[in-house]
């Protein structure tokens, strides 16, 4: 086999070719994998929202809260069913809840987009993953106030702490920032279901009813209690199939950020060819002397296909590092399951870097394999003979 320092000293020697293919590798890997932040982002806000023993209640037909209707009589009704978890206190793991979508306009006239405001009970708070206060404090209900995450008041007007938020004809000022451990919740403003019910009309009127079950046979019963019941007209929906729904809804971005990976890695597989095929016409002397010498027409092959490997997975390397400080960087996207814009972070977990280093190889192998081959099929002789 050809020694490995044989490779790292043409890269050394050719320097500015290998920088040059470096970079651009680096530029594709470092888009591509912000593309997969992004979707692991979106799709983790979803996944984490849900728990395994949590259902929401909607009207029979409805998919989702924002379709569906329910008189506040039946949802109460629904917190007196058996099987439902209680808190330290005793109370029922049960929250009434009322949500509506109003179109307000982004920061930095960034348009407007829908954005869900929920109206819930104290009780809601403990069915959301690692809820706490940030910033400022929790609201109080009877009087017109709201919370929010710092990402909505980032891109929302009038979310800010001190700010207020027009419902209807009614101002609810924002007293509070709050994280829910980066779920969808945190895509959300938060009042009290009697105050937002008041603002817009509807004293009656809810959306929903968020429960926890005792355990996996308690929520079973419930679903079939609540499926079979003529009175109610109601659907208890398991919280993670619910967002698992709304995953399926977003995966459109998905497949737009793949398109986008592959389409990048195509025009990087062609640049770094396009160095090997450089570096294979300018070192024909050396192919012919290593031909020469003893070496066989596959120990040239791996010795040339290992320097575009290494070539692309340095530049791979770096556009990994380069993602680094858009870790956690908050963005927004629509959601398709509730026309309503959703706030996430970029993730750049180890699946998603490990992808990005992938791509490299994989522009390494394809750009390389071609020009391997045309090294191999030099012609001896005339190789020696070249200057």
């Amino acid at each position: 086999m050809i020694p490995v320092k044989y490779n790292l000293r043409n890269l050394k020697v050719r320097w500015v070719t290998t920088l040059m293919t470096v970079f651009s590798t680096a530029l594709v890997v470092l888009i591509s994998v912000l593309v997969f932040g992004l979707i692991d982002g979106l799709e983790y806000a979803l996944r984490v929202s849900g728990h395994p023993l949590d259902l929401i209640v909607v009207r029979k037909g409805s998919t989702d809260e924002i379709s569906s209707g329910l008189q506040q009589q039946v949802s109460r009704e629904v917190s007196s069913l058996p099987g439902i978890a209680r808190d330290e206190s005793g109370q029922p793991m049960c929250s009434v809840e009322l949500c509506t979508i109003l179109t307000k306009p982004r920061r930095n006239n960034g348009g407007t987009t829908n954005l869900i405001v929920r109206g819930l009970e104290d009780v809601g708070r403990k069915l959301r993953p690692g809820f706490r206060i940030t910033q400022g404090r929790d609201l109080k209900p009877g009087v017109n106030e709201a919370i929010t995450s710092q990402k909505m008041a980032d891109r929302f007007e009038n979310l800010a702490i001190g700010e207020k938020l027009r419902i209807n004809q009614d101002d609810f000022a924002i007293v509070g920032y709050f994280e829910a451990d980066g779920s969808s919740a945190e895509s959300e403003v938060w009042t009290d279901l009697r105050d937002l019910a008041t603002a817009r009309r509807t004293p009656e009127f809810t959306t929903s009813v968020n429960l926890r079950a005792e355990d996996d046979a308690s929520m079973t019963a419930l679903i079939d209690a609540l499926a079979k019941d003529k009175r109610f007209q109601l659907s208890a929906i398991p919280e993670m199939e619910y967002f698992e729904k709304q995953m399926e809804q977003s995966s459109f971005w998905k497949y737009v950020g793949y398109f986008i990976a592959a389409f990048l890695t195509f025009g990087a597989m062609f640049a770094a060819a396009n160095t090997m095929y450089a570096a294979v016409a300018s070192r024909g002397r050396e192919i012919g002397t290593l031909r020469a010498l003893g070496f066989s027409r596959l120990s040239i092959l791996t010795s040339f296909l290992l320097e575009s490997i290494v070539l692309c997975l340095m530049g791979g390397l770096l556009g990994c590092l380069a993602t680094f400080p858009f870790n956690g960087l908050s963005t927004g996207t629509a959601n398709f399951a509730s026309f309503s814009e959703i706030t996430f972070s970029f993730h750049f977990g180890p699946r998603v870097l490990l992808q990005g280093v992938s791509l490299a190889l994989i522009m390494g192998v394809l750009g390389g394999f071609l020009p391997a081959i045309r090294a191999v099929r030099l012609n001896i002789i005339n190789a020696l003979r070249e200057r």
